[in-house]
């Protein structure tokens, strides 16, 4: 009886797995420094719009399987982009500040996408930052310090994936000692890589290439794509990328592929706290979400899409000192703090240092609706007002810097004001420690509808994938 009884397990078992199906075509989205409040305040941001209290969903959330992941790394609590990615790719934790290597720092880890190559598939890397920055680099480089941008390139092309996008490489001839070594891209150029700077150069060249890296055109000099609140019709896009990355590892493929994207800018938003920027680019995020669900909804029962985070940033709070939020407040500003700041500098330039305080109004009126849309109270117009004097009267033109911007004091000031009236407040501009969420559909999807740990990620997608 009891042998019956084990008999009708596995087979119940088996049978399981065999309707769940195993993924051919995994998508592996990656929000950088999006935890819980950033995907919420999104939402809820969007219902605000609306005149309405309550959400307007993500396309990710309304997934049917979710989980939560631990993201602290081998040697902290909490965690950098190079352990947590290297965790989340492939399966190990690692000190901060590592790609692709064991907590010793000198044994080589492999992640998926490398199994995903050697079992035959297509693989693409796709981010809205420098294709050498810490999460996509963990999916294919093995260096101790994540700074070692040269060496990261150079891992890149020896890699041999399929597809490469996103804002640059960014040391292409700098080593990380400081000597000069032989240009990367004439390098990847050399094996055998196309290069295409810019989305129309990426469709005029993506028919004869095998392998290719397309990234932003050579004149803009990014270090990361534009902020989707600032971008212009002809800058070059996360969705734009994520398209050509799905079209490229879809053409003349009976194999399958496995497609890691990254909303990198999520990251660089939250350091800076800048709250109407950050929802933006999950938003932004979310446009390469719907390209690879269209690409399920042709393949369901053969696809995997999963949408995380590696860690969170900027401990954003949703309710800072009241329970009521006004997040609609955000629409009113029109460009980013980054992009403020160099609107400053332009009129520092432009009047040879002699702003007034009317040429500020002015343009924080442009672009933050101050005076205009959003009334300040006396309190909110004299910090302005002093971060004019320090910068302009005083003279004291230092920037306020957070890890990957440097923002003038006026900029700082307006967007701090801004998300105040908005309820957001933010406890620094580092990471956090926090849970951050799985979303997932398709193929063994099931299997991340729990809480785990970041290593167990590449382990389940390991289990569910055929590689």
């Amino acid at each position: 009886m009891k042998n019956k009884f084990l008999f009708l397990t596995i087979l119940v078992v088996f049978l399981s797995l065999i309707a769940q199906g195993q993924a051919k075509y995994v998508f592996l989205i990656i929000g950088d420094g999006m935890g819980l409040n950033q995907i919420t305040g999104t939402e809820m941001y969007l219902a605000e719009l609306e005149g309405e209290i309550g959400f307007r969903p993500l396309l990710f959330t309304q997934f049917p399987n979710a989980g939560l992941l631990r993201t602290h790394s081998a040697s902290n609590g909490v965690t950098d982009s190079a352990a947590a990615g290297t965790a989340i790719a492939t399966g190990s934790k690692t000190k901060n500040g590592t790609v692709g290597l064991d907590s010793t720092l000198f044994n080589p880890v492999y992640s998926i996408a490398v199994k995903a190559r050697n079992a035959g598939k297509k693989v693409g890397i796709v981010t809205s930052c420098g294709l050498d920055d810490a999460t996509p680099s963990a999916f294919y480089a093995h260096q101790p310090k994540r700074n070692m941008q040269y060496e990261i390139a150079i891992n890149a092309y020896s890699s041999r994936f399929d597809f490469f996008g996103g804002a640059t490489f960014t040391k292409p001839e700098t080593r990380s000692d400081g000597s000069l070594g032989h240009n990367v891209y004439r390098q990847m150029e050399e094996e055998g890589y196309v290069l295409a700077y810019g989305f129309d150069e990426y469709k005029e060249k993506s028919a004869d290439a095998d392998r290719i890296i397309v990234m932003e055109k050579k004149e803009r000099k990014l270090l990361d794509l534009i902020y989707a609140i600032d971008r212009q019709e002809s800058d070059l896009t996360l969705a734009q990328l994520s398209e050509a990355a799905v079209e490229h590892l879809s053409r003349n493929n009976d194999k399958g592929f496995f497609l890691m994207i990254e909303g990198g800018t999520i990251d660089v938003a939250c350091h800076a706290n800048d709250a109407a920027t950050t929802f933006a680019e999950v938003l932004d995020m979310d446009e390469s979400v719907k390209i690879a669900y269209d690409f399920y909804r042709k393949y369901p029962e053969e696809t995997l899409i999963i949408v995380t985070a590696d860690h969170e940033t900027g401990g954003m709070v949703l309710g800072a000192g009241s329970s009521r939020l006004n997040l609609q407040v955000l629409q009113h500003q029109k460009m980013s703090q980054m992009a403020l700041s160099s609107r400053i500098v332009q009129l520092r330039e432009q009047k040879n240092n002699k702003v007034s305080w009317e040429d500020i109004k002015s343009l924080l009126t442009e672009a933050m609706g101050f005076w205009d849309k959003v009334t300040l109270t006396p309190a909110e117009e004299e910090q302005i007002r002093e971060a004019y004097k320090t910068t302009f009267v005083d003279g004291d033109a230092s920037k306020v810097e957070t890890l990957y911007q440097k923002d003038e004091k006026i900029s700082v000031a307006a967007t701090r004001i801004l998300n105040r009236k908005a309820n957001v407040g933010w406890m620094s501009t580092g990471h956090s420690a926090g849970f951050v969420p799985v979303f997932a559909i398709g193929a063994g999807s099931e299997s991340f509808n729990h809480l785990m740990d970041n290593t167990q990620l590449s382990q389940k997608i390991l289990e569910v994938a055929d590689f």
